[in-house]
């Protein structure tokens, strides 16, 4: 029976601080407090899946050798405090790419829900439960097509438009996000006392 629900985490603006085109290990450096509530919600039973468009595969700006470097240093990051991702799942293709092979519509680029739908197969996860965190409007796209509940983070969030697909959080960091996430969440969090999750900041607009 699946029981297990999981947080879909973007990478770029929500996992890791913003930069355009990651190339380097070294480019990839965390979000500020997120190593907190990401530990308490893994500890609680959630499962922890990057998912990330990364368009430089296509456009010839890096490798998948390259691509694999950044997430062992990225992993190598996350253990320093102790927490632990469950699976990495990458989308390299884009329309006006220069590889060709990778060059190519898609399933898995959000905002298809490609990624989640492929991990939730993996891992047996009930997606009905499951968040889907980022900092772009295709994120939160990407969550509702999978059926997950969803939260904006960053500068979108602020200046998110009636027009845009509905969150059911915004914050104005993605530490915020997840406190509020555990917050919402049901089951063993409640009994949670990571004094972490037992602040909301006021910072986050509604949605």
């Amino acid at each position: 029976m699946t029981t297990k629900a999981a947080v879909f985490l973007d990478r770029d603006g929500t996992l890791t601080e913003p930069r355009h085109y990651p190339r380097r290990p070294e480019d990839l450096v965390l979000q500020p407090g997120v190593a907190p509530p990401l530990r308490a919600l893994r500890d609680a039973g959630y499962a922890l899946v990057l998912v990330t468009n990364q368009s430089g595969l296509a456009r010839g700006l890096f490798d998948r050798r390259a691509l694999d470097a950044m997430h062992v240093h990225l992993r190598a990051l996350l253990a320093a405090s102790g927490v632990a991702l469950d699976a990495i799942h990458v989308c390299p293709h884009h329309v006006d790419g220069t590889v060709p092979e990778l060059s190519v519509a898609c399933e898995c680029r959000k905002p298809a829900p490609g990624m989640l739908l492929r991990a939730g197969r993996e891992l047996g996860l009930d997606l009905g439960r499951s968040w889907m965190v980022g900092d772009f409007p295709t994120d939160v796209e990407a969550g509702l097509r999978a059926g997950c509940r969803t939260a904006l983070v960053g500068p979108a969030a602020m200046r998110r438009t009636p027009e845009g697909p509905r969150p059911d959080v915004c914050a104005a960091d993605t530490a915020d996000a997840l406190r509020e996430i555990a917050l919402r969440s049901a089951g063993p969090l409640a009994a949670d006392q990571d004094h972490q999750l037992t602040r909301i900041t006021r910072r986050s607009p509604p949605c």
